[in-house]
């Protein structure tokens, strides 16, 4: 966001104190003074001052020459997390379909131009994938993040399209905002999203919409899947039909949940009612 796009209201000190923040992650758990500098384009001295403000308020601890963050930064996100009452819906429908198809699986919702993981239930293996509660993807490569956009009304697509930074993550990845508009548009007639190896090579997932009682797609449910051992046919065939099972749970949990449900908005075409049946197109 520029300069110019802020409003009046906005606190630039604020985001420089959440950038600092946003500077330490699982690759760089330590920070040296001027790499925060760095990160987050700051004058060592304003960098400084960040984190001794947020060492004074528990966030980061010095070691030595380097920073990290403690424990305490957890906080910011448990409320959030904790109160959101449809990550602990699909929690047990989500604990079924994985001992049900014995592959991962993941509640997201969307965060601006991103997913955001809300629940997840690994699968038994040895080996799984270094996702927890809290991670976020870019929406575009990511069958959820797909299946969420492809509900988006009509002019909120263009717009979100418009700024996409489509740079290719793997040799597969869709590139294109002309070539991805038009796989959104097959989403949304088929029903879910199929994405094979664009968001990381050997990785596929498949992912179905949730909506809620207006017929509004509120968030998504995926199953990644490691693409040596499971065919696209094998994805479509074995795990699709269960996954649309859960989401058929989670969707009925929800309307229990809330309250009456919202007139639907003439003419985005993005929601339904929630009593219709969801039966996928035919593969393509």
């Amino acid at each position: 966001m520029s300069e110019a796009d802020r409003a009046p209201h906005f606190v630039r000190s604020l985001e420089r104190g959440l950038a600092v923040i946003r500077a330490f992650d699982a690759d760089h758990p330590q920070l040296s003074l001027t790499e925060v500098a760095r990160t987050c384009g700051l004058t060592r001295a304003a960098a400084r001052r960040f984190l001794l403000t947020l060492a004074d308020l528990g966030y980061v601890r010095a070691d030595g020459r380097a920073y990290r963050l403690t424990p305490r930064v957890l906080e910011l996100g448990y409320s959030y997390l904790s109160s959101f009452s449809l990550a602990q819906l699909a929690q047990p429908h989500l604990e079924q379909l994985v001992d049900r198809t014995r592959e991962s699986s993941s509640l997201c919702v969307l965060d601006g131009d991103d997913i955001v993981y809300v629940a997840r239930v690994p699968a038994r293996r040895i080996m799984t994938a270094a996702i927890t509660v809290g991670t976020r993807f870019p929406a575009h490569v990511t069958s959820v993040g797909r299946v969420i956009l492809a509900g988006l009304p009509g002019e909120e697509l263009e717009v979100r399209l418009d700024r996409a930074e489509l740079s290719p993550l793997t040799a597969r990845t869709i590139a294109s905002a002309d070539l991805l508009r038009a796989e959104l548009e097959r989403v949304r007639r088929q029903g879910y999203a199929l994405v094979d190896q664009e968001l990381e090579e050997g990785l596929r997932s498949i992912a179905a919409p949730v909506r809620d009682r207006g017929g509004e797609v509120v968030a998504a449910v995926n199953i990644p899947v490691q693409a040596g051992r499971t065919t696209l046919a094998a994805v479509r065939r074995d795990l699709l039909p269960a996954l649309l099972e859960t989401v058929a749970g989670i969707e009925a949990d929800l309307r229990m949940a809330t309250g009456p449900a919202r007139a639907s908005s003439p003419g985005t075409g993005t929601r339904r009612s929630s009593s219709s049946p969801r039966t996928p197109a035919p593969p393509p």
